[in-house]
């Protein structure tokens, strides 16, 4: 039987669960994980989770033309740990899904529930020239 489960609803389970957890130290444990849709809904809510707790701008996830996965985060210029590859394919698909978008370029805003309050993230998505990036950009405090 198919989960019908939104992705949108498992991320903010899955913030749930990791809220008093450290999100650095969870996403560098991610890199291995032989399931790939729960290591990436697991890693996009550990990413929310990092940059709500550390004051983030901005976390982008870029995939490269050779498949290379990097992220960044926008507070000061800081490397995050990636999903791993397989798990980080997935993130891009789920966040295509979770945004709705699936042109080459888009944007929009994403009510997220975090245990019992809420922010909007706005999420964009862009390729150019082989290359895919993701952004979820947050709130000032």
């Amino acid at each position: 039987m198919k989960d019908s489960t939104s992705m949108h609803k498992k991320v903010q389970e899955m913030c749930d669960c990791y809220a008093t957890n450290d999100p650095l130290k969870e996403m560098s444990k991610l890199k291995n994980d032989s399931d790939t849709d729960a290591a990436a809904v697991k890693w996009l809510a550990l990413a929310a989770l990092h940059g709500v707790n550390s004051n983030a701008k901005e976390i982008s996830i870029h995939r490269g033309g050779d498949g290379e996965i990097t992220v960044l985060a926008e507070y000061r210029t800081t490397e995050l740990p990636p999903p791993g590859h397989d798990a980080g394919l997935r993130v891009f698909e789920a966040f295509r899904e979770m945004a709705h978008i699936d042109t080459e370029k888009g944007k929009t805003a994403l009510a997220l529930g975090i245990r019992d309050s809420s922010i909007e993230l706005k999420l964009k998505i862009r390729m150019r020239d082989g290359t895919e990036k993701i952004s979820i950009g947050f709130p000032k405090k």
